[in-house]
C-alpha cells in the first residue's frame, strides 16, 4: 500500500508520459486556484448527488460545505464530484431500474478519478445501496454518509409523515372516508422538510444497516437532515475519510461475511423494508459473499422486532433518534452481533458500543424481554408457487390473514390491474387473495413497488382494509398489509407465478413459511406448454444491457457481470 501512487498521481490519464499526465493535471486543477500545498495532500472524494429531483437529498450543499469542513480540518484535500441522483418518485419506470446504473457510475468515477478516500452521500431508497455497490467493488477506503430524515408533519392535530401515512390517508381517499378537500390538505402536511421518509422504510433502513455495516460513524443513521446532528456527523465523516486514507482502511476489512450478518440481524430488529434483502444481497455478492436466505429466516425466530417505529410500530424517525438512535438498539442486541466486526472509524463496533455509554431511558426502543413483535419483521417462504423463496413483512401484517387459503384473483400486469380494480364488475371477494404478475426484475422491467396493490375500489368501500397480496414485485418500505413479495422466479421468466389462473387455490402459512398453489405439477406442467412464456428483451441502451443481464431477487437484481467472479459461500457463515 506505502508505494502505490497518492493523491493527484493516482490513476493518470493515458497519454503515454505519465510525468506529462501529472504536469497536465496539476496545470488545470491550479486553474481553479489551487496550490501546491494543498495538491499534496490526501485527496478525498465527495459524491454529489444533489438534484432539484431528489428532496431527499436537498440538504446536500450544507453537507458538502460540512463534509469539506471536516476533510480540511483533518489536513485532507475535498474534491467534490457529481454522479446520478435516483428519487423513487420520480424515476420511471422505478428508482429500482436505475440503482444498477447508479451504482455503475459510483464505481466508474471513483475509479476514473484520483482520490485517496471517498465519502458516498446518499439518502434516498436506492441511492445508499447503489453507492455501497459501487464502493464494494471499486476497493478504496469509502465511508457512508446518510442525507438524514424529513421532520414529521401534523395534520389536524395528528401527527404524519411519509409515507406510511400517504398510504393510510390515500386509502381513506379511495374508500370516500375522507373527501378531497382533507386528502389535498393532508398532502401539504405529509413531508414536512427536506430529507428521506420519517418511517422505517427502505431510505430509513439502509441508514440503520450503513451503520450496523460500519460503513458511517457512530450515531450516523439517526440525526434528521434539516438539524445541526446531521451537520456534525457530516463533519465528522469528512475527518474521518482523511484518517481511512491514511491507514489505507479498504471496503472489504470492513464489509466482512460478519458484518452483512449484523445487518441481517438489524433489519430484522428494526422492522425494516423487505427491499432491504435484495439491497444487502447485491452488496455482499459485489464481495462474493451469497445471503442464505434461509439462514435469514432461522435468525428471525430469535430475533424480536424491537424498535416501535411505523409502519410496525407507531413512532417516527426523529423519535429513534432523540431515543439514542443505533447505539440503543445495538445495545439491545449485543448478544446477538459480531461486535469484533471494524468499522469506519478504524475501531470495532463493539468498541465504538462501549464507547457509547450505558444509555439512558426511553420508550422506542424495546427490551428483548418486550419486544413489539416475538420474532423479525422478515419471514421466508418457500413452495411451488415460489421454489426460489417470496418474503412478508408479517410485522407489519395482519395476523387472522397469515394462516388462510383462499381463490386466487389473477392481475396478467400492471396494465390489467389498473384497468380491473375499480370495477364493479370485478369477481372479488374479501377472503380471496390478490395475484400480480409480471412485475419482477425483467417484467416491469425493475420490479417496482407495486407488490402493494389497492383494495379493489367495491372492497375498500365496504370496509375492507387488507387482504393478501401476491407478486414478483417489491413494496415500498413504509407500506403495511399481508402482502407477499420477492416470488421467485419471476413470471416473465417463466415461473410458476405465470401459470397461476384466477380460481385457483393458494394457501399461505407464515408459520409453516409456506406458500402454496393447489395445483398439481401436471396442471401447471401443461399450462407451460399451452402458454409458453417469452421473456421481455428490448433493442438498445440501457433497457437492452438491464434485461440481458439482470439477475432474479435471490441474486440481489445486480447485473451477473458486476457480481465478484469468485464466490465465498454464503453468509452467515
Amino acid at each position: 500500500m506505502s508505494n502505490d501512487p497518492k493523491g493527484m498521481r493516482k490513476g493518470l490519464t493515458q497519454y503515454g508520459d505519465s510525468g506529462f499526465s501529472l504536469f497536465l493535471r496539476k496545470a488545470f486543477i491550479k486553474g481553479a486556484g489551487y496550490t501546491d500545498n494543498a495538491l499534496e495532500r490526501p485527496v478525498i472524494g465527495i459524491a454529489d448527488t444533489g438534484s432539484d429531483y431528489n428532496p431527499c437529498h436537498g440538504n446536500m450543499p450544507q453537507l458538502l460545505e460540512a463534509v469539506s469542513r471536516g476533510v480540511m480540518l483533518a489536513g485532507g484535500l475535498p474534491v467534490k464530484f457529481p454522479t446520478i441522483s435516483v428519487h423513487e418518485s420520480f424515476a420511471q419506470p422505478t428508482s429500482m431500474y436505475l440503482r444498477n446504473l447508479m451504482a455503475m457510475d459510483t464505481e466508474e468515477m471513483i475509479r476514473a478519478q484520483p482520490m485517496d478516500a471517498v465519502v458516498l452521500i446518499g439518502g434516498c431508497d436506492k441511492t445508499v445501496p447503489a453507492q455501497l455497490m459501487g464502493a464494494a467493488s471499486a476497493g478504496i477506503p469509502a465511508i457512508q454518509l446518510i442525507t438524514g430524515s424529513m421532520l414529521t408533519g401534523s395534520h389536524r392535530n395528528e401527527t404524519v409523515g411519509a409515507c406510511t401515512d400517504c398510504r393510510r390517508y390515500w386509502g381513506k381517499f379511495r374508500a370516500q372516508e375522507i373527501d378531497e378537500q382533507e386528502v389535498a390538505d393532508v398532502n401539504n402536511q405529509l413531508v414536512a422538510s427536506v430529507g428521506t421518509c420519517s418511517v422505517m422504510g427502505t431510505a430509513s433502513t439502509m441508514a440503520c444497516i450503513a451503520e450496523a455495516l460500519g460503513m458511517t460513524v457512530p450515531g450516523g443513521a439517526s440525526p434528521p437532515a434539516v438539524t445541526s446532528a446531521r451537520m456534525r456527523v457530516a463533519e465528522d465523516t469528512g475527518a474521518v475519510a482523511v484518517q481511512m486514507a491514511k491507514s489505507g482502511l479498504t471496503v472489504d476489512r470492513i464489509l466482512t461475511g460478519k458484518a452483512f450478518e449484523n445487518a441481517m440481524r438489524v433489519l430484522l430488529a428494526i422492522g425494516g423494508s423487505t427491499n432491504a434483502i435484495v439491497h444487502l444481497t447485491a452488496i455482499a455478492g459485489r464481495l462474493g459473499y451469497e445471503v442464505d436466505l434461509k439462514a435469514l429466516d432461522r435468525m428471525g425466530r430469535e430475533t424480536p422486532v424491537l424498535l416501535d417505529l411505523k409502519p410496525s410500530g407507531q413512532h417516527y424517525m426523529e423519535h429513534f433518534h432523540a431515543a439514542g438512535g443505533m447505539a440503543t438498539l445495538l445495545r439491545e442486541l449485543k448478544p446477538l452481533l459480531h461486535l469484533d466486526c471494524m468499522t469506519v472509524t478504524g475501531r470495532t463496533l463493539g468498541e465504538e458500543l462501549e464507547a457509547a455509554g450505558p444509555g439512558f431511558k426511553q420508550d422506542v426502543v424495546r427490551p428483548m424481554s418486550d419486544p413489539i413483535y416475538p420474532q423479525g419483521g422478515i419471514a421466508v417462504l418457500q413452495g411451488n408457487l415460489a421454489p426460489g423463496g417470496a418474503i412478508i413483512k408479517q410485522s407489519a401484517a395482519n395476523p387472522k390473514l397469515m394462516e388462510h387459503e383462499g381463490r386466487a384473483v389473477v392481475f396478467e400486469n400492471l396494465e390489467d390491474m389498473a384497468a380491473r380494480i375499480d370495477s364493479d364488475a370485478l369477481d372479488v371477494k374479501a377472503d380471496d387473495i390478490l395475484v400480480l404478475k409480471n412485475i419482477g426484475p425483467k417484467g416491469a422491467p425493475g420490479m417496482p413497488e407495486a407488490g402493494y396493490m389497492p383494495i379493489p375500489l367495491k372492497l375498500a368501500r365496504a370496509g375492507v382494509k387488507d387482504m393478501i397480496r401476491i407478486s414478483d414485485g417489491r413494496m415500498s418500505g413504509t407500506a403495511f398489509g399481508t402482502i407477499v413479495l420477492h416470488v421467485t422466479p419471476e413470471s416473465a421468466v417463466g415461473g410458476p407465478l405465470a401459470y397461476v389462473r384466477s380460481g385457483d387455490r393458494i394457501r399461505l402459512s407464515v408459520e409453516k413459511r409456506e406458500l402454496s398453489l393447489l395445483v398439481s405439477a401436471e396442471e401447471l406442467a401443461k399450462r407451460e406448454r399451452e402458454t409458453p412464456v417469452v421473456p421481455p428483451s428490448a433493442e438498445r441502451g440501457y433497457r437492452k444491457l438491464f434485461l440481458q443481464t439482470v439477475t432474479q431477487a435471490d441474486q440481489g437484481v445486480d447485473f451477473d457481470f458486476l457480481r465478484a467472479a469468485q464466490m465465498r459461500g454464503k453468509t452467515p457463515e
